[in-house]
């Protein structure tokens, strides 16, 4: 057994004495996170549990390092902090929970170990649309209740995650305006017409767009929803379980939505040829949440916020121009993608995502904010 992952003592106090010797076996992650040692599926007898190792002593290039900066997108122990204090749950009564924080255990070498429920319900990369939608409801009916939380109690909850999540990522964007990475054949027979106009312009709008989202509306957010991070409660259903809550924070609403919309299509777990009826469904069904909640704020503000968070995929552009001659890969690294597919649906995805961009600008404008710069 992997000394890092399950040192027999913690096992034995989580899973029991009676359990008999575990055995552990690796879950998919970002190994490039420097804030996570691993995640483990541990198993004695017939009770398992996972294990999740926050770490800042991993070394991990520039953008993926821990940071102890409480308030930084990527500080290290922020989801210690937020099982341990109980806001993982603040969505339970509208249907979307946390596993349960079985113990959390400050290791010797300073290390965090967070031993979670195993949850056995049905991964949300293998849902159907209806099911997307069904979340996308729960998600609404969440927020709208339950609102932004006090941040002079919650000193460790992400600020501003959206700046600081985007400027990180800086691969590639000196390709945005490079003629020969865009006529690289990838790029040049997957890429719509159009698409280098509106993407480029999105880059240069990053800053407008920014100042939006940080101006709407507040929620307390997850800030990495996607169907990798869902799972169907199987023990309350229609609810689901969601995980990773490394980012949680401040957001604008209708931001995580926004997230979880195009990573269902980005990572091919549904054809982005569906996305349009798809995010017009969940969208809709979002909205609906929110108000039985009892908000009643300006809808336009709502939509606003799903669609400036196109602004959180400007790198994507910049990131399929630089390895268009790399071999692809699934999340995680373990499984190769074929580059054909993915550079057709990325196509067909960030076309999507300049539409939202457009109809941003167009709506903001109306709401109180500042027009968008002129187009280049």
């Amino acid at each position: 057994m992997t000394d890092i992952a399950a040192p027999e003592p913690e096992a034995r106090e989580v899973l029991g004495p009676g359990a008999g010797r575990a055995s552990v076996e690796p879950l998919v992650h970002n190994p490039k996170n420097g804030v996570t040692a691993g995640v483990w599926r541990v198993r004695a007898g017939d009770r398992s549990a996972v294990l999740k190792v926050l770490t800042r002593r991993k070394a991990a290039e520039g953008r993926w390092a821990a940071s102890d900066d409480p308030r930084h997108w990527n500080h290290w122990r922020r989801e210690a902090h937020v099982y341990a204090s109980g806001l993982a749950q603040t969505w339970r009564p509208y249907g979307i929970r946390a596993p349960g924080l079985l113990a959390c255990v400050e290791r010797p070498d300073g290390d965090v170990a967070l031993w979670l429920e195993d949850v056995p319900g049905e991964p949300a990369t293998s849902w159907t649309v209806e099911r997307h939608v069904e979340q996308a409801h729960r998600l609404g009916a969440a927020q709208g209740a339950r609102g932004a939380p006090d941040a002079t109690d919650r000193p460790w909850l992400t600020r501003r995650f959206l700046r600081q999540y985007v400027e990180s990522n800086t691969l590639g964007l000196d390709l945005l305006d490079d003629d020969e990475a865009w006529r690289q054949p990838l790029v040049r027979d997957h890429f719509p017409p159009g698409l280098r106009g509106a993407m480029v312009r999105l880059h240069h709008d990053r800053e407008w767009f920014l100042q939006v989202m940080e101006k709407l509306p507040r929620a307390f957010s997850h800030l990495d929803l996607w169907p990798a991070n869902v799972r169907a409660d199987g023990v309350r259903p229609p609810a689901s379980v969601v995980l990773d809550w490394a980012f949680a924070g401040d957001g604008a609403l209708g931001e995580d939505l926004g997230n979880y919309l195009p990573d269902t299509v980005l990572d091919l777990f549904l054809p982005a040829a569906r996305l349009p009826a798809y995010a017009a469904a969940a969208y809709d069904a979002y909205l609906h949440g929110l108000r039985q909640s009892g908000w009643r704020g300006d809808e336009r503000l709502v939509r606003l916020g799903v669609c400036a968070s196109a602004v959180k995929y400007d790198w994507i552009t910049a990131l399929m121009l630089a390895r268009a001659g790399e071999e692809q890969r699934d999340y995680g690294g373990a499984r190769t993608v074929p580059a054909e597919l993915r550079y057709r649906e990325r196509g067909t995805t960030l076309a999507f995502l300049a539409r939202w961009a457009a109809e941003a600008r167009r709506l903001a404008p109306q709401v109180g904010f500042p027009q968008a710069p002129s187009g280049r």
